[in-house]
């Protein structure tokens, strides 16, 4: 007579057998086709991204490839591809980590005022020295002082406003807003007094393009750069539990406050160096990180981080080669930029109704 097998609850069969049980866990990615559309998405961005940066390098060179001729062309042109990556680099990791601690994906660093500040330095200099003061504030030391100047007021704003007993994330956005509001009206008053040769230079200064940047800068911005980027990448799996809320990562163990104090100041240093490299770019970052949390699609900063950098890197690039060497407007690619980025903006605002 046969007995009747009994099973323990929670026991399969296989597991009963001897055979391993099924390993169980949450990923990045809910699916593996999600994985493969992750690793496609980024192997076609950087594909484009190696095309693109070879293509400002080598477009109407009139050397022949690989010739000592061609390197030593493509060679005055590496400055602005490298003043790219930069750019894309430090827009990308501040803006989505910036998104992420203050747990909303439509307001970029920029609302903090380091724009206005930016011009607000530029239009003082003008004021106050005249035409030939803006051409000898240049180099080096002007660069380092306008990044100390616009990290030193982020860190004031910080401290004041999330540090103290009433510390609160809403109430930093907004006198952010008021501070940068206030020095962009100063800075208007100012350039209303100016002769108009002199607003012609200044407004050359305001104007976010690849060829404000010099190439004496970058022994300074590519250390600092790399150094508070890869700060934000080993803090990434923080920014995962941030993500989830102030409430959720108390009780998960982690001090808050702590963790938005010192992922915005390495925010504030990536914004420092890309608006002193090139000037102000409002929507580049939001357009970037809106493109790159759609490719992605998962929660893991490990992996929008790299995709954001590469989208960012890939819009830069590609709008300065249609527009330089297609269309022949080196000046307007700032303003297709952030016209490509408002309307975005505009976009993600009309369809979620809210900010």
């Amino acid at each position: 007579m046969l007995e009747p097998t009994v099973s323990s609850p929670g026991i399969t069969p296989a597991a009963a057998a001897g055979d391993p049980a099924p390993r169980r866990g949450a990923g990045a990615f809910p699916t593996r086709r999600a994985r493969r559309r992750y690793i496609l998405i980024l192997g076609v961005l950087a594909l484009a991204a190696v095309a693109f940066a070879f293509g400002l390098l080598a477009w109407k060179n009139p050397m022949p490839v690989g010739s000592a001729g061609f390197w030593r062309i493509a060679e005055l042109r590496v400055t602005n591809v490298t003043v790219m990556a930069i750019v894309a680099f430090c827009q990308a990791m501040a803006t989505v980590s910036f998104q992420t601690v203050t747990n909303n994906r439509i307001i970029t660093p920029s609302i903090m005022g380091f724009e206005s500040l930016y011009v607000a330095v530029q239009t003082s200099t003008v004021y106050f020295l005249g035409a030939t003061g803006l051409v000898a504030f240049a180099g080096t030391q002007q660069f380092l002082l306008q990044v100390a100047l616009m990290v030193g007021f982020a860190l004031v704003l910080y401290g004041w406003l999330l540090s103290g007993k009433y510390g609160n994330m809403q109430v930093m956005l907004l006198v952010g807003i008021i501070i940068g509001g206030g020095l962009g009206s100063v800075s208007t008053f100012m350039q209303r007094l100016l002769t108009p040769s002199e607003f012609d230079l200044l407004s050359a200064r305001l104007f976010g393009s690849v060829t404000n940047a010099d190439a004496s800068y970058l022994p300074y911005a590519i250390p600092i750069c790399l150094a508070a980027g890869g700060a934000l990448w080993l803090n990434a799996r923080r920014l995962n539990l941030v993500s989830l809320g102030r409430d959720s990562t108390v009780n998960l163990g982690l001090n808050h406050r702590f963790e938005t104090i010192k992922v915005l100041f390495f925010v504030s240093i990536l914004m420092a160096i890309s608006t002193a490299l090139v000037g102000p770019m409002t929507f580049l970052g939001f357009l970037v990180a809106t493109l790159a949390y759609q490719f992605a699609d998962t929660y893991d900063h490990r992996l929008v981080f790299p995709m954001a950098f590469l989208t960012g890197f890939v819009v830069l690039t590609g709008a300065y080669f249609v527009m330089n060497h297609i269309f022949y407007a080196q000046g307007v690619v700032s303003i297709i930029i952030e016209l490509v980025g408002g309307s975005v903006f505009l976009y993600v605002i009309l369809r979620k109704g809210r900010l």
